[in-house]
């Protein structure tokens, strides 16, 4: 079985206040965009097999293979059925430490295919409990349509917030940017007008009103990332920002976009571009 883990924005993001637990309460829009890596799992024909086999491609997993969040939704899933013996081969496309959520998309998709090749007859909601074990936005892969999330992103509730027929330009520079450290470098507050309230509005309205809480800090220590956002801009989007902690970032246009072009503005860094 094959299927096409697909990649999320961050339309807007206000980090509201730290918790007793040290995590964050957050609010965004998470919004699916067709960026994706290949997910395949087979179940083993070799009786002798371990319980499963994992390869990757197009990228370098840092740690060991159990530590990959597709390992961990097969575990996770495993502590409480039955799984068959699988081989799992996955291709990245997605960029790593993008802000984007292709780990969090490949593990939600391995539950849903794992959950369909053992025929274990999971809903929804019960995909959902296991997603949000393993990872704070792993749970609105599951449902993968937009949303918009509160608590520390596990928290779904659907949106009509719509970019369809606009145009999505993606620029990743070469810099890691630790979720960790991101965090630590915020003041959490509360915005002044909720983000529910500026994501009704027309995209045309959104510049400056809507905002990413990660930019500030980030840009103070890469000044040079900030250059990307305002780039963006200058190319005509009606609307750009910071996905997630970073480094990706967005820009919506209303005219289609050439991406050569898009890769002379920004050499070196990875560009992608797509109708909504």
């Amino acid at each position: 079985m094959i299927t096409f883990p697909n990649a999320k924005i961050n339309l807007g993001l206000d980090i509201v206040e730290k918790r007793p637990d040290g995590y964050h309460n957050l609010e965004t829009v998470f919004y699916p965009i067709p960026l994706c890596d290949i997910l395949e799992i087979t179940p083993a024909t070799d009786k002798d097999a371990p319980d499963y086999t994992f390869k990757m491609y197009n990228a370098v997993f840092e740690g060991n293979d159990d530590d990959n969040l597709v390992i961990k939704a097969y575990k996770a899933l495993a502590t409480d059925h039955k799984l068959p013996k699988v081989d799992i081969s996955l291709y990245k496309h997605i960029p790593t430490g993008a802000g984007l959520g292709g780990g969090s998309a490949d593990a939600a998709f391995a539950l849903k295919m794992l959950n369909e090749i053992a025929d274990l007859g999971l809903g929804t909601e019960e995909l959902c409990t296991y997603a949000a074990r393993i990872g704070a936005d792993c749970a609105f892969f599951i449902d993968n349509t937009p949303a918009y999330a509160t608590g520390i992103g596990n928290i779904l509730t659907p949106t009509e917030c719509s970019i369809e027929g606009y145009y999505l330009v993606l620029v990743k520079p070469d810099v890691h940017i630790s979720t960790k450290d991101a965090y630590a470098l915020v003041t959490p507050q509360k915005p002044q007008v909720p983000l529910t309230s500026i994501a009704k509005r027309s995209i045309h309205e959104w510049k400056g009103a809507m905002k990413n809480d990660f930019e500030k800090s980030i840009f103070a220590k890469y000044p040079e990332m900030e250059k990307i956002k305002e780039d963006l801009y200058s190319m005509g989007a009606v609307y750009a920002s910071m996905s997630g902690s970073g480094s990706s970032f967005f820009g919506i246009f209303k005219e289609e976009q050439d991406i050569d072009r898009i890769k002379e503005l920004f050499p070196g860094m990875f560009c992608w571009c797509k109708k909504m």
